[in-house]
C-alpha cells in the first residue's frame, strides 16, 4: 500500500517513516511539510492512505482532508493528533476522516491503523477513544437523543458490539471478549454501519458515545 505522510516537523516525519517502511507491503511514496503540499502530492502519487497532522502551515490537516475527499476519493485519511486537540474530532468526521491516532501511539497501532484504512476500514486509538468519551461526558452532544433513538433500532448484540467498537477495539478483540468468531463480528459491524447510515467505524463510534453505549471497562 502507498502512503503519503504530512507533518510540518521533520523529526516526526522521519519517525513515522522509519516505522512504516520496516513493514512489508507499505511504501511511503511522498512527504509534505504542509497541507497544501500534501494535496498536490496526493494528486500526483494517488496514495492509498494519507497520514495528516492537524496543525500545519499554509493549510491545516482537516482542510487538506476535505480537499482530498473531493480530489482523491480513493485516498483514506488518518489524522495524527496530540492530547488537547479533541475539539477537532467532530469537524474531522465531517471531512470523512477514517481514523485518529496519537503521535505518541504504540508503533503497532500506527501500522495496524494504516493497514485497516487501506483495506476500507477505520481506526480509532483507544487513548483517543478515552479522551473523546471524557469530552462527551463533560459537554454532551445535542445529538445524543437522536443517537439513542438510532441505536435503539439495533439488536442487543449489535449494541454490545457497537459499544466495544466505540472503545476502539478491533474485530478480533471484540470476538475474543464475546467468544465469537471474527467473521461473525465483521458481519455485525457491517450491519451496524448500514443500520446507522454511516461510512465507517469512527462515525459509528461517535454515535456509540452519544448514545451512552461505551463502557469504561472496555477502554484500554
Amino acid at each position: 500500500m502507498r502512503v503519503l505522510l504530512a507533518d510540518d516537523e521533520a523529526i516526526v516525519r522521519a519517525g513515522v517513516r522509519s516505522i512504516l517502511t520496516t513493514q512489508p507491503g507499505i511504501e511511503v511514496v511522498a512527504e509534505a511539510a504542509d497541507g497544501r503540499e500534501a494535496v498536490e502530492l496526493a494528486r500526483r502519487h494517488r496514495p492509498d492512505v494519507a497520514l495528516l497532522d492537524i496543525r500545519m502551515p499554509e493549510m491545516d490537516g482537516l482542510t487538506a482532508a476535505a480537499e482530498l475527499r473531493s480530489t482523491n476519493p480513493g485516498t483514506a485519511v488518518i489524522v495524527l493528533t496530540t492530547f488537547g486537540e479533541d475539539k477537532y474530532i467532530e469537524r474531522a468526521l465531517d471531512e470523512g476522516v477514517a481514523g485518529f491516532l496519537l503521535k505518541a501511539s504504540d508503533p503497532r497501532d500506527l501500522i495496524s491503523g494504516v493497514r485497516a484504512v487501506a483495506a476500507g476500514g477505520a481506526c480509532l486509538s483507544p487513548l483517543v477513544a478515552r479522551r473523546l468519551m471524557t469530552e462527551l461526558r463533560r459537554a454532551p452532544s445535542p445529538r445524543a437523543e437522536l443517537s439513542g433513538a438510532r441505536t435503539a433500532l439495533l439488536t442487543q448484540r449489535e449494541q454490545e458490539v457497537l459499544g466495544m467498537l466505540g472503545a476502539g477495539l478491533s474485530n478480533g478483540e471484540i470476538a475474543a471478549r464475546l467468544h465469537l468468531v471474527e467473521g461473525t463480528i465483521k458481519a455485525h459491524v457491517s450491519a451496524i454501519l448500514n443500520q446507522l447510515g454511516v461510512r465507517n467505524r469512527v462515525q459509528a463510534a461517535i454515535i456509540a458515545y452519544e448514545a451512552g453505549l461505551v463502557k469504561t471497562t472496555d477502554l484500554a
